[in-house]
């Protein structure tokens, strides 16, 4: 058997940082915000329930041109990778081991170890960094806000939950009906 050792930094964390961690589980996600290391465990069975109907509906929808992704490195910065529930960009940007462009759209299935981060430092990361739009999504009580950049700010421009319908145009024509999202 192999023992990996990761050499802890004695500063900030960077994203050079990440590719000496260990990879061995597919569910543990590394994030880095502003140089501090953020570690997330394997979503419960409703989370991963609602990402995976709404990536398809997602991918289903996208015009030619535009992917979507399941979790993947987001490196926004030296100091700053994220790893949404769902990510959507050109395929122009997606070649290669990383993303290389901006995201259009980032998703995130909220869950209680993750809600505060996704509700403040993502949040305020993504707007620093310009991502269009920005959804949350309450797996339990199905519930889809819906965040887009106005002068540098987000503005929240759609609440809706259960059976009502939102009718997205950022970054591409598609409808989300919540409840949908976990029959």
């Amino acid at each position: 058997m192999t023992t990996m050792r990761a050499t802890i930094p004695t500063g900030p964390w960077t994203v050079a940082d990440l590719d000496d961690l260990p990879r061995d589980s597919p569910t543990v996600r590394y994030e880095l915000i502003d140089g501090a290391l953020l570690v997330t465990s394997e979503p419960t069975l409703q989370h991963q329930r609602v990402n995976a109907r709404l990536l398809r509906v997602l991918q289903d929808a996208a015009p030619p041109g535009l992917e979507v992704f399941l979790p993947i490195d987001v490196r926004l910065s030296p100091v700053r990778q994220i790893v949404p529930d769902i990510t959507v960009v050109r395929s122009s940007d997606a070649t290669g081991k990383r993303l290389s462009g901006r995201p259009l759209l980032v998703v995130e299935v909220q869950s209680p170890s993750t809600r505060a981060v996704d509700l403040t430092l993502k949040r305020r990361v993504l707007e620093e960094t310009g991502v269009p739009s920005y959804w949350l999504v309450e797996p339990d009580a199905l519930v889809l806000t819906v965040l887009e950049l106005d002068g540098g700010t987000y503005r929240e421009v759609a609440r809706v939950s259960g059976d009502q319908p939102f009718d997205a145009v950022r970054p591409f024509p598609v409808r989300i009906v919540p409840a949908d999202l976990s029959r």
